[in-house]
């Protein structure tokens, strides 16, 4: 057996967890800003999830869902209220599965 079939990609492990979008309640807002922080600018590299972007004004925007949860954001942009993060309602949000 090769060493390419004992490891699988991030990719793969990802795409088997699901999530479930509470539609119309998204768990981080972004609060209006003419130009972004470096930290809230930062999270278009550094998100896991990728839910953070650049739009064409120059300002960062974000697509909740498909977020992991990690946290990331929160201990960057929180602090300075760049946003607000809260925990999906109960059952909405990352449905990790293991193994």
């Amino acid at each position: 057996m090769g060493i390419e079939a004992q490891f699988q990609k991030v990719e793969e492990k990802l795409y088997q967890n699901r999530y479930l979008v509470d539609a119309g309640q998204p768990h981080i807002k972004i609060a209006p800003h003419e130009k972004p922080s470096k930290n809230l600018l930062a999270m278009t590299h550094l998100c896991p999830a990728g839910c953070y972007s650049e739009a064409e004004t120059g300002q960062v925007e974000i697509a909740a869902d498909g977020c992991l949860e990690c946290g990331t954001c929160r201990v960057l942009c929180e602090p300075s209220g760049e946003i607000s993060w809260n925990y999906p309602r109960g059952g909405y949000g990352i449905l990790f599965k293991f193994g």
